[in-house]
């Protein structure tokens, strides 16, 4: 969709995707540091599904295997879905989102390169819809809840362990909490959470750095982070005891995720700088207006595959002139 002249950067897919998974290991860190074992068992799971069901796919529709099974392209994906998922949820949960993903989110519409939607959120998407109460059990922060990696284990695969029970661990998020004042008509009174400020800020470095060795370019996730400021800041001075800051936004849920990780697909993403902008706007206006009224406390997966929709317009109406051109 770009315009010519076309030059190979010599990277791979392959490649690619690595150094996406490198970047994504200061938030790992920063998840198991606060709330424990649960998001590495979760990335196991789904990438053991992700893998598997790659594998199925390619051999039922008749594609090289090999070749495709190690682009590594199934595996951000997989890992997309763990961090989204509460660190104690079912083992079963992430293995259908992960299932989901890569066979109707991916190769239903012929595979790398051809999906309108990004796979990870819209496996996210049908968890949100079909297993409300699973996805709202967030576990707390280990300094209030010591799991150990067996517990853990016990807890994801049994629901419990000992006289330890996913109920007695789990609390409301940030967002959650703020959803409910809102709708019950109580003041706000909300401070950032910590927790979710340092996972943000992880995400935040591993962004940074992709931008530094430019596996994304900027426009879309700085045109995320700056609508949703801006909406943010417009309501919050309008009446801040019933809406939230902009840092509240930025550092609460799946917001640099979205910006950095998610968002900056390059198969469901706008191609050109322009749409770029444009839709990195959208998914910021729409995640604060979902958060804002809609029923669900985070809204990434929505307006994310909401701007996936916008794509082939983008494409259509922001595509730059061809190089060379002479008016």
């Amino acid at each position: 969709m770009h315009s010519s002249p076309f030059f190979h950067s010599g990277a791979s897919v392959r490649d690619i995707m690595m150094k996406l998974q490198l970047a994504t290991l200061p938030a790992i860190m920063v998840y198991v540091w606060l709330f424990g074992w649960g998001i590495v068992i979760q990335i196991v799971l789904c990438l053991i599904t992700a893998m598997l069901t790659e594998y199925a796919m390619l051999k039922l529709r008749g594609r090289p295997v090999k070749e495709f099974l190690l682009d590594n392209s199934v595996m951000i994906t997989a890992v997309a879905i763990a961090f989204c998922l509460p660190s104690t949820t079912p083992w079963w949960i992430g293995v259908f989102a992960t299932f989901f993903a890569v066979s109707f989110g991916k190769h239903l519409y012929g595979g790398l390169g051809y999906n309108p939607f990004n796979p990870a959120m819209l496996g996210y998407a049908v968890l949100l819809i079909s297993f409300p109460a699973e996805m709202s059990k967030w576990v707390q922060p280990a300094e209030w809840v010591n799991l150990s990696f067996l517990q853990t284990a016990q807890l994801i695969f049994t629901g419990a362990a000992g006289s330890i029970t996913v109920d007695a661990v789990s609390m409301a998020t940030p967002l959650d909490v703020a959803k409910t004042m809102v709708s019950s008509g109580t003041p706000l009174s909300i401070e950032i959470d910590l927790h979710w400020a340092y996972i943000n800020l992880a995400f935040l470095v591993g962004g940074l750095w992709m931008l530094y060795a430019r596996l994304i370019s900027w426009h879309i996730p700085v045109s995320i982070i700056l609508s949703l400021t801006a909406i943010s800041t417009v309501f919050y001075w309008i009446d801040p005891t019933q809406y939230t800051p902009a840092a509240f936004h930025l550092l609460s849920g799946f917001t640099m995720l979205a910006a950095f990780f998610i968002a900056t697909d390059p198969v469901s993403s706008a191609a050109s700088a322009k749409g770029k902008i444009i839709f990195g706007v959208v998914i910021g206006l729409i995640i604060y207006i979902i958060r804002t009224w809609g029923n669900y406390p985070d809204a990434v997966a929505f307006a994310i595959l909401f701007a996936n929709m916008l794509v082939p317009l983008l494409d259509q109406y922001t595509r730059p002139r061809v190089y060379g051109h002479k008016q």
